[in-house]
């Protein structure tokens, strides 16, 4: 046998060992790392009661780490909330220019009134309806949406409905840093989610109860959005949690 061949072959294969061992526990100090990060700085309490329930967050999701300052929105309602009419386009336009900004400026600008102030938000979408959110300060009013409709057969936006809002001037607030989004969400994962949710989204934006006058109030909030859709709204500043039932009940709590 000739030894000086084997011990070669010995040494080659401990080598490749070695670089296969240290790729895998890098692999797994990675995920680690990157598993920590997606959860940001959630206490170990939240921690616990997720990994007990089987809560967890999508693939895709991330906490947010933005604590930016922030005030109430004052605004009035221009056309009237919840009873916005379908508006039958003359002529129909491709679906795809609702991802392209530009486009869709391009395309619709010219009619639908302030198109420019919406933004596209997928999630909310569903077969047939794109939702756009009127924005402010750049960020979503989660309760003033333009509706899209198009057709799977042809790919055509064919129609829209649109509620429109005037912003007013209002200092009766003065701005805040939000809670983060890890110590907004707390409560919510402590006392609402049910065991196997898992979390699809969290973004800032405005969120508010609507009442019967001219006048509306909506507060920073952050909207997680579950992976079956269905969404709560945290406040950005006390930690309230409101849950979405329907168009027209929702349900609140104080942690």
């Amino acid at each position: 046998m000739d030894w000086s061949r084997a011990k070669s072959v010995l040494i080659l294969a401990f080598l490749v060992l070695n670089v296969v061992l240290g790729y895998q526990l890098w692999q797994n100090v990675s995920e680690r790392l990157n598993a920590d990060q997606k959860l940001g700085d959630l206490g170990t309490d939240t921690l616990r009661i997720m990994k007990e329930r089987g809560i967890g967050l999508a693939t895709s999701a991330s906490i947010p780490s933005e604590t930016p300052k922030m005030r109430d929105l004052t605004y009035r309602f221009t056309t009237p909330p919840g009873l916005a009419k379908r508006v039958e386009l003359k002529t129909p336009v491709d679906s795809r220019i609702v991802f392209e900004e530009k486009e869709l400026q391009e395309q619709l600008g010219g009619i639908i009134p302030d198109l420019k102030l919406y933004r596209f938000d997928q999630l909310s979408s569903t077969d047939g309806v794109f939702v756009l959110y009127r924005m402010a300060g750049g960020r979503p009013m989660f309760d003033v949406k333009l509706e899209l409709y198009y057709s799977n057969q042809n790919q055509k936006i064919t129609a829209y409905s649109q509620t429109q809002v005037e912003l007013q001037q209002s200092d009766v607030t003065e701005a805040r840093e939000v809670l983060s989004a890890s110590k907004a969400v707390m409560p919510l994962i402590d006392k609402y989610l049910e065991e196997g949710s898992v979390i699809k989204e969290i973004s800032l934006g405005y969120h508010g109860q609507l009442f019967e006058s001219e006048t509306q109030y909506a507060a920073p909030s952050w909207r997680v959005i579950l992976e079956n859709g269905k969404p709560f709204y945290v406040h950005a500043i006390s930690a309230e949690v409101v849950q979405e039932k329907s168009d027209d009940e929702v349900t609140s709590s104080h942690p």
